[in-house]
């Protein structure tokens, strides 16, 4: 194996003798070449020759622009694979929010008793944005509002000295499975129920994604004025959340099919629309109990 000068047969010449003053364990190359006799060119001077020489290789350029060319090739099915999958133009829109919508959503997710006019707004029977709509189903808020449980979570398993990655990794996971185990018996009680609207997925894992906004309120709560205030926080959040789902379900989910349709179809849909909201306060005391105590 070669060695540079300092590290070969010099260098051991220059350990076997008594030297008042041993040699310094790595050369000088901040002037490009080494300190040592030969002018031999330091180690970053030799790579730098290397590249200089790589990129003006004729043969390396072709190779670049193929290796190029294939990652865009690839990039280009992934997204043809993705979009036969997740339309993400309608995704975009469920993201299309702005300070505004999401500070009037979370006070309608609050307190939504006084809120009058329910029906979603349409452009072109397209329906509006977020940001322009308030009454528009988002994702931007139960995205933001679970990473916040986790983050809370986390802050009050600390607290209670119970704390460890297992604990919160499994607390997330909880969380998350039982939003898709909803959105999957939502999808197969509109199926059975033979509801004819425009909800999909992302509607209704939208609508109940906004459980985590009074998971928040109600471990915050539970942290700050003990399990007296977790009950209270609880029970309000919970009646808000049914009161929302019913009417946004009725209204904006089922649209104008729910009305004039047989007697069995108006009750199936009414017991639907009844049991995703009874089941919201089931689901926030099971996911929030034991982060309180």
């Amino acid at each position: 194996m070669a060695y540079h000068s300092g590290y070969g047969a010099h260098g051991s010449k220059h350990r076997a003798r008594a030297a008042p003053d041993s040699p310094p364990l790595f050369d000088d190359t901040s002037g490009g070449y080494s300190s040592q006799p030969g002018g031999y060119p330091a180690p970053g001077a030799e790579v730098a020759f290397s590249v200089n020489h790589l990129l003006g290789d004729p043969m390396a350029n072709v190779a670049m622009a193929y290796g190029s060319s294939i990652a865009s090739h690839g990039k280009d099915i992934v997204h043809k694979e993705l979009h036969r999958f997740v339309s993400v133009n309608k995704l975009k829109y469920f993201f299309a929010v702005d300070t505004a919508y999401v500070a009037k959503k979370l006070g309608l997710l609050i307190f939504p008793y006084t809120h009058q006019n329910w029906e979603v707004k349409y452009s072109r029977d397209v329906p509006l944005p977020p940001r322009q709509d308030l009454n528009a189903p988002d994702l931007y808020i139960p995205t933001m509002a679970f990473i916040t449980y986790v983050l809370l979570a986390g802050m009050a398993l600390g607290i209670q000295k119970r704390f460890s990655p297992e604990v919160l990794g499994l607390c997330a996971s909880t969380a998350l499975v039982w939003v898709v185990m909803e959105v999957l018996a939502l999808l197969l009680g509109l199926y059975l129920a033979t509801v004819r609207s425009e909800l999909s997925t992302f509607h209704l894992l939208a609508y109940s994604g906004y459980k985590y906004v009074g998971m928040i309120l109600s471990v915050l709560t539970g942290l700050l004025f003990g399990s007296d205030g977790y009950y209270v926080a609880l029970a309000w959040t919970s009646s808000a959340l049914m009161y929302f789902i019913v009417r946004s379900l009725r209204t904006a989910a089922l649209g104008p099919d729910s009305v004039g349709g047989p007697a069995p179809r108006q009750r199936l849909q009414l017991y639907l629309t009844l049991g995703a909201a009874a089941f919201q306060p089931l689901i926030i005391y099971w996911l929030t109990f034991h982060l309180v105590r």
